[in-house]
């Protein structure tokens, strides 16, 4: 008897071993703030760590900037196992719910006051920052925008990969008035005017009609290797769970949203 009480607390203590070894293992740019971070200080990384300690898991990074080949240096290569931030409609994942769903914002400086259209007359005359992403510097939707209107003459690219996140670039410049308003995607811009020691204002982009059918709000979801339905289906089951901690996250990094009222 006493030889069967001990097999079973060593079966048991094997279990909680291997419950206390499972890893969670997150790709993330290490300099996108306000999404991520290195020192784990964008606001995807405290989701993360709310993801793991829920799993009971170790957090772990394997950081990549997010370049051309992204997904397929790490997802792909197997070094990690979830992306915390991407479109609902990324195909080269397997997405889960969505947990916010945000879109552009105009962040002005106070020389370009109340701008909220493309179709403003003083865009004209204003220097305009935007993004610009992936090697080939493409255009986000606004930059697109601007394009379509003929308004390149006075804005500004921010790069990818530069010195600090292209967020914190673009805030500086506005800091600096080397540009008057900046459009950027809805979490970088609330998370500028937050920290900015110049007053900035943020107002929602409206739609441009000349846009076609280019999408100007995002469902972001979490994303995982395509097939991978035990851990899309355990995070999905966590995000419901944890809604309010998540949602209280994004709150205090200002995140502008437009899933909630």
């Amino acid at each position: 008897m006493s030889f069967a009480f001990r097999s079973i607390g060593a079966l048991l203590l094997a279990l909680c071993s291997l419950a206390q070894a499972r890893e969670l293992r997150v790709c993330a740019d290490p300099d996108n703030l306000p999404m991520s971070h290195a020192d784990e200080s964008g606001f995807e990384n405290r989701i993360a760590r709310v993801i793991a300690d829920e799993m009971g898991a170790t957090l772990r990074y394997d950081w990549l900037q997010q370049v051309r080949g992204y997904v397929r240096k790490t997802l792909g290569e197997g070094l990690c196992d979830l992306f915390i931030g991407v479109p609902a409609d990324f195909e080269r994942v397997l997405p889960t719910r969505p947990y916010y769903r945000s879109t552009y914002v105009f962040v002005d400086a106070p020389r370009a006051r109340g701008l909220e259209a493309f179709d403003d007359p003083r865009i004209a005359r204003l220097r305009i920052g935007v993004q610009l992403v992936g090697n080939d510097l493409a255009a986000t939707p606004p930059g697109h925008a601007l394009a379509k209107a003929g308004l390149l003459d006075n804005v500004r690219g921010f790069t990818l990969v530069g010195e600090g996140s292209a967020a914190q670039r673009i805030g500086e410049a506005l800091a600096r008035g080397e540009i008057d308003a900046a459009l950027v995607w809805g979490p970088q811009g609330g998370w500028l005017a937050a920290r900015s020691p110049t007053p900035l204002e943020v107002h929602r982009a409206s739609r441009p009609a000349l846009l076609g059918k280019i999408p100007f709000d995002f469902d972001i979801a979490m994303g995982v290797r395509r097939g991978d339905t035990a851990l899309r289906d355990e995070l999905d089951a966590i995000l419901v769970k944890r809604r309010a901690d998540i949602d209280a996250i994004l709150a205090a990094y200002s995140v502008p949203r437009t899933d909630v009222p």
